[in-house]
């Protein structure tokens, strides 16, 4: 009896395991089919599906919180720290995310996930996990990884400046806009000598960063 009753527990194992088998086929099989068929509209003027949104969203979150380094918020401790950080941001990041009394650019509007102001980065991300993201860049969100085109230092200033955002004024910001531009002229041009600081701006207008 006691042989009977192990057989039938192992005949029911075995069918769960076959039944288990069988579903994730039929899964698989469904899923090619759903991707080779086109049916699911990748038009970036279509929102997504609540369900992918929030299947997409969660899954950079917890990406981003796995991978993300063990690091301190390091406040700039340099007028040229913030300058390199406010030059980072004017270069390749105002037009996606915008700044203090600074619009995105209109074109920003016509993408998907749309890109999200900043100024409350700081609060809902840590430093290193905004390290992460900006080094790194997130998949599906035209979020590049800047750490492939910026040194370690100035992932840590632009990181640095986002978090700074929350307390910078629209007046101040259009300080640092301005000496972020002529630092960018600076180093684009062919007389950097002749070429206005925007180290000086920085000093001038807003005095020593603390």
């Amino acid at each position: 009896m006691r042989r009977i009753r192990q057989l039938i527990r192992e005949h029911k194992l075995l069918a769960g395991l076959a039944g288990g088998v069988a579903l994730s086929g039929a899964v698989a099989a469904l899923l090619g089919v759903f991707v080779l068929s086109g049916r699911y509209n990748t038009a970036a003027s279509s929102p997504h599906a609540k369900l992918v949104a929030w299947a997409v969203h969660t899954t950079m979150v917890n990406s981003v919180k796995r991978r993300a380094p063990e690091m301190r918020r390091t406040p700039p401790l340099s007028k040229a720290r913030l300058l390199s950080g406010a030059t980072e941001y004017e270069e390749h990041c105002v037009e996606c995310h915008g700044g203090p009394g600074v619009a995105r650019a209109h074109w920003v509007s016509a993408m998907l996930p749309t890109p999200p102001y900043l100024l409350d980065a700081g609060s809902r991300w840590t430093h290193g996990e905004l390290y992460e993201i900006v080094n790194h860049g997130v998949k599906m969100t035209a979020m590049p990884a800047w750490g492939e085109v910026m040194s370690p230092q100035e992932v840590e200033d632009v990181v640095t400046f986002v978090e700074l955002l929350p307390k910078i004024s629209p007046s101040e910001y259009g300080l640092l806009r301005k000496a972020a531009q002529m630092s960018i002229a600076r180093k684009d041009s062919t007389d950097s000598e002749a070429a206005p600081s925007g180290e000086a701006v920085v000093s001038e207008q807003l005095g020593e960063p603390g």
